[in-house]
Protein backbone atom coordinates (compact mmCIF):
# COMPACT_ATOMS: atom_id res chain seq x y z
CA UNK A 1 0.00 0.00 0.00
CA UNK A 2 1.09 3.59 -0.34
CA UNK A 3 1.91 3.84 3.37
CA UNK A 4 3.54 1.52 5.96
CA UNK A 5 1.63 -1.45 7.36
CA UNK A 6 1.87 -3.65 10.43
CA UNK A 7 2.67 -6.87 8.74
CA UNK A 8 3.93 -6.45 5.21
CA UNK A 9 4.52 -8.89 1.54
CA UNK A 10 6.30 -14.53 -3.32
CA UNK A 11 7.59 -17.60 -6.19
CA UNK A 12 10.27 -20.03 -7.20
CA UNK A 13 11.63 -21.37 -10.48
CA UNK A 14 14.19 -23.97 -11.44
CA UNK A 15 15.64 -24.67 -14.85
CA UNK A 16 17.72 -27.58 -16.08
CA UNK A 17 18.87 -28.85 -19.48
CA UNK A 18 21.16 -31.58 -20.74
CA UNK A 19 22.85 -32.16 -24.09
CA UNK A 20 23.73 -35.75 -24.88
CA UNK A 21 26.09 -36.91 -27.61
CA UNK A 22 28.10 -40.11 -28.15
CA UNK A 23 31.12 -40.90 -30.29
CA UNK A 24 29.14 -43.43 -32.33
CA UNK A 25 26.03 -41.38 -33.02
CA UNK A 26 26.02 -37.86 -34.40
CA UNK A 27 24.28 -35.46 -32.04
CA UNK A 28 20.76 -34.35 -32.90
CA UNK A 29 19.07 -31.11 -31.90
CA UNK A 30 15.43 -31.16 -30.86
CA UNK A 31 13.25 -28.20 -31.71
CA UNK A 32 12.89 -25.79 -28.77
CA UNK A 33 9.87 -26.61 -26.65
CA UNK A 34 7.76 -23.97 -24.88
CA UNK A 35 8.18 -23.95 -21.13
CA UNK A 36 5.11 -25.39 -19.45
CA UNK A 37 3.38 -23.41 -16.74
CA UNK A 38 3.34 -25.19 -13.40
CA UNK A 39 0.73 -24.23 -10.82
CA UNK A 40 2.57 -23.52 -7.59
CA UNK A 41 -0.46 -22.26 -5.67
CA UNK A 42 -4.19 -22.20 -6.39
CA UNK A 43 -7.36 -21.59 -4.44
CA UNK A 44 -10.82 -21.51 -6.03
CA UNK A 45 -12.59 -21.24 -2.66
CA UNK A 46 -14.85 -24.24 -3.05
CA UNK A 47 -16.69 -25.35 0.06
CA UNK A 48 -19.92 -25.03 2.00
CA UNK A 49 -21.44 -21.60 2.48
CA UNK A 50 -20.28 -20.02 5.72
CA UNK A 51 -17.15 -22.12 6.06
CA UNK A 52 -13.68 -20.69 6.47
CA UNK A 53 -10.76 -20.61 4.08
CA UNK A 54 -8.44 -23.59 3.67
CA UNK A 55 -6.16 -23.33 6.70
CA UNK A 56 -3.39 -25.18 4.87
CA UNK A 57 -3.18 -22.21 2.49
CA UNK A 58 -4.23 -19.14 4.47
CA UNK A 59 -4.00 -17.69 7.94
CA UNK A 60 -6.28 -14.94 9.23
CA UNK A 61 -4.65 -11.89 10.79
CA UNK A 62 -6.31 -10.01 13.64
CA UNK A 63 -6.00 -6.55 15.10
CA UNK A 64 -5.99 -2.93 13.97
CA UNK A 65 -3.48 -0.86 11.98
CA UNK A 66 -2.22 2.33 13.56
CA UNK A 67 0.55 2.83 10.96
CA UNK A 68 -1.96 3.56 8.21
CA UNK A 69 -4.57 5.03 10.57
CA UNK A 70 -7.09 2.52 9.26
CA UNK A 71 -10.36 2.34 11.16
CA UNK A 72 -11.22 -1.39 11.02
CA UNK A 73 -10.44 -4.26 13.36
CA UNK A 74 -9.48 -7.47 11.53
CA UNK A 75 -11.47 -10.28 13.12
CA UNK A 76 -10.66 -14.00 13.46
CA UNK A 77 -12.38 -17.02 11.97
CA UNK A 78 -15.36 -16.59 9.69
CA UNK A 79 -16.72 -13.40 11.23
CA UNK A 80 -15.71 -11.30 8.22
CA UNK A 81 -14.17 -13.80 5.79
CA UNK A 82 -16.07 -16.88 4.64
CA UNK A 83 -16.96 -18.94 1.60
CA UNK A 84 -20.29 -18.25 -0.10
CA UNK A 85 -20.85 -21.85 -1.32
CA UNK A 86 -20.59 -20.72 -4.95
CA UNK A 87 -16.81 -20.84 -5.34
CA UNK A 88 -16.02 -17.44 -3.83
CA UNK A 89 -14.37 -16.04 -0.75
CA UNK A 90 -16.24 -13.03 0.63
CA UNK A 91 -14.30 -10.54 2.75
CA UNK A 92 -16.82 -8.16 4.27
CA UNK A 93 -16.31 -4.80 5.94
CA UNK A 94 -19.08 -3.74 8.33
CA UNK A 95 -19.88 -0.79 10.54
CA UNK A 96 -20.12 -2.73 13.82
CA UNK A 97 -18.16 -3.91 16.84
CA UNK A 98 -19.86 -6.91 18.43
CA UNK A 99 -16.64 -8.00 20.15
CA UNK A 100 -15.98 -4.60 21.75
CA UNK A 101 -12.65 -4.51 19.92
CA UNK A 102 -10.28 -1.67 20.76
CA UNK A 103 -8.37 0.20 18.06
CA UNK A 104 -5.62 2.81 18.09
CA UNK A 105 -8.25 5.56 18.20
CA UNK A 106 -10.46 3.99 20.87
CA UNK A 107 -13.41 1.63 20.45
CA UNK A 108 -13.30 0.27 16.89
CA UNK A 109 -16.07 1.42 14.59
CA UNK A 110 -15.65 -1.19 11.83
CA UNK A 111 -14.72 -4.85 11.34
CA UNK A 112 -13.16 -6.56 8.33
CA UNK A 113 -10.66 -9.32 7.47
CA UNK A 114 -7.10 -9.82 6.26
CA UNK A 115 -5.57 -13.13 5.15
CA UNK A 116 -2.04 -14.14 4.19
CA UNK A 117 0.01 -17.19 3.22
CA UNK A 118 3.03 -16.51 5.46
CA UNK A 119 4.49 -19.78 6.69
CA UNK A 120 2.27 -21.72 4.28
CA UNK A 121 3.25 -20.55 0.80
CA UNK A 122 5.94 -18.32 -0.63
CA UNK A 123 7.34 -17.95 -4.10
CA UNK A 124 10.13 -16.22 -5.92
CA UNK A 125 9.12 -15.14 -9.46
CA UNK A 126 6.22 -16.28 -11.63
CA UNK A 127 2.73 -15.18 -12.64
CA UNK A 128 0.67 -14.09 -9.64
CA UNK A 129 -3.01 -13.33 -10.17
CA UNK A 130 -6.34 -12.91 -8.43
CA UNK A 131 -9.78 -12.70 -10.01
CA UNK A 132 -11.86 -10.40 -7.82
CA UNK A 133 -14.83 -8.11 -7.68
CA UNK A 134 -13.85 -5.17 -5.52
CA UNK A 135 -16.15 -3.06 -3.35
CA UNK A 136 -16.94 0.64 -3.68
CA UNK A 137 -17.34 3.72 -1.51
CA UNK A 138 -15.46 6.54 0.13
CA UNK A 139 -12.96 5.19 2.64
CA UNK A 140 -13.01 1.61 1.28
CA UNK A 141 -9.54 0.17 0.51
CA UNK A 142 -9.25 -3.36 -0.95
CA UNK A 143 -5.84 -4.81 -1.79
CA UNK A 144 -4.08 -7.90 -3.15
CA UNK A 145 -0.35 -7.73 -2.42
CA UNK A 146 2.86 -9.47 -1.33
CA UNK A 147 5.53 -9.04 1.34
CA UNK A 148 9.04 -10.46 1.62
CA UNK A 149 9.02 -13.49 3.92
CA UNK A 150 12.03 -12.03 5.74
CA UNK A 151 10.00 -9.11 7.13
CA UNK A 152 10.32 -10.50 10.65
CA UNK A 153 14.11 -10.16 10.53
CA UNK A 154 14.72 -7.14 8.27
CA UNK A 155 11.53 -5.13 8.84
CA UNK A 156 9.54 -3.06 6.39
CA UNK A 157 10.34 -1.64 3.85
CA UNK A 158 13.60 -3.63 3.62
CA UNK A 159 11.46 -6.73 3.17
CA UNK A 160 10.00 -5.30 -0.02
CA UNK A 161 6.34 -5.02 -0.91
CA UNK A 162 4.62 -5.73 -4.23
CA UNK A 163 1.12 -4.30 -4.50
CA UNK A 164 -0.57 -6.26 -7.27
CA UNK A 165 -3.81 -4.30 -6.88
CA UNK A 166 -5.04 -1.52 -4.63
CA UNK A 167 -8.14 0.59 -4.99
CA UNK A 168 -9.20 3.61 -2.97
CA UNK A 169 -12.93 4.09 -3.01
CA UNK A 170 -12.92 7.65 -4.28
CA UNK A 171 -11.48 6.28 -7.57
CA UNK A 172 -14.07 3.68 -8.64
CA UNK A 173 -12.59 3.28 -12.14
CA UNK A 174 -8.90 3.05 -11.14
CA UNK A 175 -6.54 0.56 -9.53
CA UNK A 176 -2.88 0.97 -8.61
CA UNK A 177 0.17 -1.29 -8.79
CA UNK A 178 3.19 -0.30 -6.69
CA UNK A 179 6.51 -1.52 -5.30
CA UNK A 180 7.95 -0.41 -1.96
CA UNK A 181 11.47 -0.90 -0.68
CA UNK A 182 14.30 0.91 1.10
CA UNK A 183 14.29 4.51 -0.11
CA UNK A 184 10.99 4.20 -2.02
CA UNK A 185 8.32 3.35 0.53
CA UNK A 186 5.00 4.78 1.66
CA UNK A 187 3.97 7.72 -0.48
CA UNK A 188 7.34 7.36 -2.24
CA UNK A 189 6.45 3.93 -3.61
CA UNK A 190 7.04 3.45 -7.33
CA UNK A 191 4.06 2.46 -9.46
CA UNK A 192 1.32 3.39 -11.87
CA UNK A 193 -2.46 3.43 -12.18
CA UNK A 194 -4.81 1.65 -14.58
CA UNK A 195 -8.29 2.97 -15.35
CA UNK A 196 -11.23 1.33 -17.04
CA UNK A 197 -12.59 3.14 -20.11
CA UNK A 198 -15.80 5.13 -20.33
CA UNK A 199 -16.20 5.59 -16.59
CA UNK A 200 -16.77 1.91 -15.84
CA UNK A 201 -16.39 0.93 -12.19
CA UNK A 202 -14.31 -2.02 -11.01
CA UNK A 203 -17.03 -2.85 -8.48
CA UNK A 204 -19.47 -3.75 -11.25
CA UNK A 205 -17.78 -6.99 -12.35
CA UNK A 206 -14.94 -9.43 -11.74
CA UNK A 207 -11.50 -8.51 -13.04
CA UNK A 208 -8.16 -10.31 -13.04
CA UNK A 209 -5.26 -8.44 -11.44
CA UNK A 210 -1.79 -9.89 -12.05
CA UNK A 211 1.94 -9.42 -12.01
CA UNK A 212 4.53 -11.27 -14.05
CA UNK A 213 7.59 -11.34 -11.86
CA UNK A 214 11.07 -12.25 -13.08
CA UNK A 215 14.63 -11.49 -11.99
CA UNK A 216 15.02 -7.70 -12.20
CA UNK A 217 11.52 -7.00 -13.56
CA UNK A 218 7.88 -6.90 -12.47
CA UNK A 219 5.06 -6.31 -14.97
CA UNK A 220 1.47 -5.46 -13.98
CA UNK A 221 -1.71 -6.23 -15.93
CA UNK A 222 -5.48 -6.01 -15.61
CA UNK A 223 -7.53 -8.57 -17.55
CA UNK A 224 -4.40 -9.34 -19.56
CA UNK A 225 -3.68 -5.71 -20.49
CA UNK A 226 -0.18 -4.69 -19.39
CA UNK A 227 0.07 -1.19 -17.94
CA UNK A 228 3.54 -0.95 -16.40
CA UNK A 229 6.90 -2.69 -15.93
CA UNK A 230 9.40 -1.86 -13.20
CA UNK A 231 13.11 -2.74 -13.09
CA UNK A 232 16.09 -1.73 -10.93
CA UNK A 233 16.64 1.18 -13.34
CA UNK A 234 13.48 2.80 -11.92
CA UNK A 235 14.79 2.98 -8.35
CA UNK A 236 17.20 5.91 -8.64
CA UNK A 237 20.06 3.89 -7.26
CA UNK A 238 18.09 2.36 -4.39
CA UNK A 239 18.18 -1.37 -3.68
CA UNK A 240 16.02 -3.84 -5.63
CA UNK A 241 14.69 -6.25 -2.96
CA UNK A 242 12.49 -8.51 -5.09
CA UNK A 243 14.73 -11.52 -5.74
CA UNK A 244 13.63 -13.63 -2.75
CA UNK A 245 10.52 -15.41 -1.39
CA UNK A 246 7.34 -13.37 -0.89
CA UNK A 247 3.98 -14.37 0.58
CA UNK A 248 0.47 -13.33 -0.52
CA UNK A 249 -1.99 -11.05 1.28
CA UNK A 250 -5.64 -10.09 0.67
CA UNK A 251 -7.45 -7.54 2.80
CA UNK A 252 -10.26 -5.01 2.89
CA UNK A 253 -9.36 -1.92 4.91
CA UNK A 254 -11.69 0.86 6.01
CA UNK A 255 -10.27 4.36 6.22
CA UNK A 256 -6.64 5.37 6.41
CA UNK A 257 -4.29 8.08 5.21
CA UNK A 258 -4.71 7.31 1.51
CA UNK A 259 -8.44 6.62 1.04
CA UNK A 260 -9.63 8.88 3.84
CA UNK A 261 -12.37 7.85 6.21
CA UNK A 262 -15.91 6.78 5.28
CA UNK A 263 -18.47 9.57 5.17
CA UNK A 264 -22.21 9.95 4.77
CA UNK A 265 -21.99 8.67 1.19
CA UNK A 266 -20.40 5.35 2.20
CA UNK A 267 -22.74 2.37 2.17
CA UNK A 268 -21.82 -0.54 4.42
CA UNK A 269 -21.37 -3.46 4.48
CA UNK A 270 -19.05 -3.71 1.49
CA UNK A 271 -17.59 -6.94 0.08
CA UNK A 272 -14.39 -7.97 -1.63
CA UNK A 273 -15.41 -11.12 -3.53
CA UNK A 274 -12.52 -13.38 -4.57
CA UNK A 275 -13.11 -15.98 -7.27
CA UNK A 276 -9.58 -17.40 -7.56
CA UNK A 277 -5.99 -16.82 -6.53
CA UNK A 278 -3.30 -18.56 -8.55
CA UNK A 279 0.48 -18.55 -8.87
CA UNK A 280 2.18 -20.24 -11.81
CA UNK A 281 5.83 -20.72 -12.57
CA UNK A 282 7.72 -22.03 -15.57
CA UNK A 283 9.06 -25.58 -15.44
Amino acid sequence: MNSPRLLRRCLFTTLSAALVATAAVAPTHAAPQPRAAAVAFSDTFDGPAGSGVDSSKWQTETGDNVDNHERQYYTPGTDNARLDGQGHLVIEARRENPGNYQCWYGTCEYTSARLNTSGKFTATYGHVEARMKIPRGQGIWPAFWMLGQDIGSVGWPNSGEIDVMENVGFEPSTVHGTIHGPGYSGSGGIGAAYSLPDGQAFADDFHTFAVDWAPDSITWSVDGTVYQTRTPADLGGNQWVFDKPFFLIMNLAVGGYWPGDPDGSTSLPQQLVVDEVKVTTSD
